[in-house]
């Protein structure tokens, strides 16, 4: 094998995904400790300045002050490297999270064992849906009292329409959580009660008849797990891993982030059972993650929090290729040769300049706006990877700064705004103001504060008498202009100067639609 393939095959990117207050901090949390990227349980949560003044944490260049932390973060365990890419934890749920998925090969979703699948879960499932992303269970606070667990995997089967297969099963529950027994490599697995503990106790068993299950559980415990266990294993399918890597089956494992239980089962299941980093589509070609040549796209621009500087991180996913720092790629669209000096790998111990990286890593490359999500960098090849979708905006309403005297300064604003993903700008063909589209209502007060806080500008936002927007895309230049002609008051352009349409309410856009056959509205735009 070359050092590429060998390099590929050991890493594992992945995100979680659960509905807030599921866990998924504190998972996270744990799935560091493991990998040695943080030294003590809590560091996740550190917040504000406590977190920006740690250095360890933190080396890229101070002066920024870009709020990276946890959009990716990169660890080792066990021969294998872990790339976790955080999803964006906040209930307007937006085309951030989805362009945030198309990076990852594999998911793990968290659900609370008291109360199951909720909202949010299920919207981020339908987006892994979307993308055939296999998708690794994991029930977290068996600590806490719960609902049963075969009551939990029937729903997943139901309402998620996802077959299930149990990989460990719990032994009691909250008070009398005692541990877990691994069906897949019978053992059984004692909890030690504690925060900070990663080493569980192990006994490896030849079977739930294995006579040692009695001399190490009380009576009832051990009747149960044998008679629930054997249920189980009769009635869920058996794990087949083509069905899991196609995204129509999960396994289930159970444990307690808080306790650090379980956490390290799921991390082997994730080595062992995840796929290592997929081929990647773009119109021209698939393209190999063991392919010699660099490629890679962008799936998110982190806004600097520093309002003292202007400066951005592009995050890329690599999809093929060797990378080294300083190496010279290629901007397919413009053609502009970037030399990547300075690029930033999230790693455990050391969050510091990468000297090389290999498909599947995320890297940061800081940038002045040069760079803009859904953009593929390579050796030359002209590549498009596709499936990094702009959505038309659910919310528009007008915004104007106000101080007349900040409109230019505005202007800057939302630009930068619009090439980050934030939200969609848009400028009418008539009047002053700019329309800005978003997907979550809370979207609005974000924005206001952002552009307050970060370019001094006070904004409002007001009502627009607008319903939706819908990208124009035409054959004919001609057929263009006519409609143009008679629709100027509802054209707009957005921030990469494509024209838009502003329907005022369905049988508009439904009307519109019928009188001019040549013309496509779009919904969705790729990138």
């Amino acid at each position: 094998m070359s050092r590429i393939e060998t390099e590929v095959a050991r890493r594992r990117t992945f995100a979680i995904i659960s509905h807030p207050d599921a866990g998924k901090t504190t998972l996270t949390e744990k799935l560091l400790l493991m990998g040695g990227a943080i030294q003590a349980a809590g560091a996740v949560k550190a917040r504000g300045d406590a977190r920006r003044a740690r250095s360890d944490w933190m080396k890229v260049e101070q002066e920024r002050g870009i709020s990276v932390t946890t959009s990716a973060m990169t660890f080792e365990w066990n021969g294998y490297t872990f790339n976790l890419v955080d999803t964006p934890g906040h209930q307007d749920f937006s085309e951030d999270t989805y362009r945030t998925l198309t990076a990852v090969d594999a998911a793990v979703m968290v659900i609370d064992a008291a109360k199951g699948i909720e909202e949010q879960t299920r919207k981020l499932f339908e987006v892994c849906r979307l993308r055939d992303i296999p998708i690794v269970t994991f029930i977290n606070k068996l600590d806490r009292e719960g609902r049963e667990p075969f009551e939990l995997m029937d729903q997943i089967e139901q309402e998620l329409a996802l077959d299930v297969t149990p990989a460990s099963w719990p032994i009691g529950m909250g008070r009398d959580f005692l541990g877990s027994y691994d069906l897949r490599k019978d053992r059984l697995m004692l909890m030690e009660r504690s925060k900070q503990t990663l080493s569980d106790y192990s006994e490896t068993c030849s079977g739930l008849d294995d006579p040692r299950l009695d001399e190490l559980l009380p009576a009832a415990r051990v009747a149960a797990l044998r008679e629930e266990a054997e249920m189980a294993r009769q009635l869920c399918p058996a794990f087949d891993l083509q069905a899991f890597r196609e995204g129509h089956m999960s396994p289930v494992f159970f444990g307690s982030a808080f306790l650090t239980f379980g956490v390290a089962e799921l991390l082997a299941g994730i080595a062992e059972l995840c796929p290592p980093p997929r081929p990647q589509k773009a119109k021209e070609r698939t393209v190999y993650a063991h392919e010699n040549k660099v490629s890679a796209f962008v799936f998110k621009i982190q806004a600097n929090m520093d309002p003292k500087h202007r400066d951005r991180i592009a995050f890329l996913r690599l999809c093929s290729g060797h990378f080294k720092r300083g190496a010279k790629l290629t901007h397919v669209g413009s053609g502009a040769t970037f030399t990547v000096h300075n690029p930033v790998l999230f790693l455990a111990q050391d969050r510091g300049l990468a000297e090389e990286a290999f498909a599947g890593d995320i890297l940061g490359i800081p940038n002045h706006g040069k760079l803009r999500i859904g953009d593929t960098l390579t050796e030359g090849e002209e590549l498009h990877f596709v499936g990094i979708p702009h959505f038309a905006p659910e919310l528009l309403q007008r915004v104007r700064a106000t101080d007349p005297l900040r409109a230019k300064h505005l202007n800057k604003a939302l630009e930068q705004i619009a090439e980050e993903g934030g939200a969609r700008v848009f400028k009418p063909s008539f009047g002053s103001d700019w329309v800005v589209g978003v997907v979550g209502a809370l979207q609005f007060e974000v924005l206001a504060d952002r552009i307050k806080n970060e370019y001094d500008v006070p904004v409002v936002f007001e009502g627009s008498g607008l319903y939706t927007a819908r990208w124009i895309e035409f054959d004919d230049q001609k057929v263009f202009e006519r409609f143009k002609n008679g629709n100027e008051g509802y054209l707009a352009q957005d921030h990469t100067k494509t024209p838009v349409f502003l329907a005022r309410n369905a049988w508009h856009l439904e009307t519109t639609e019928k009188d001019w056959p040549d013309l496509r509205f779009l919904k969705t735009k790729e990138h």
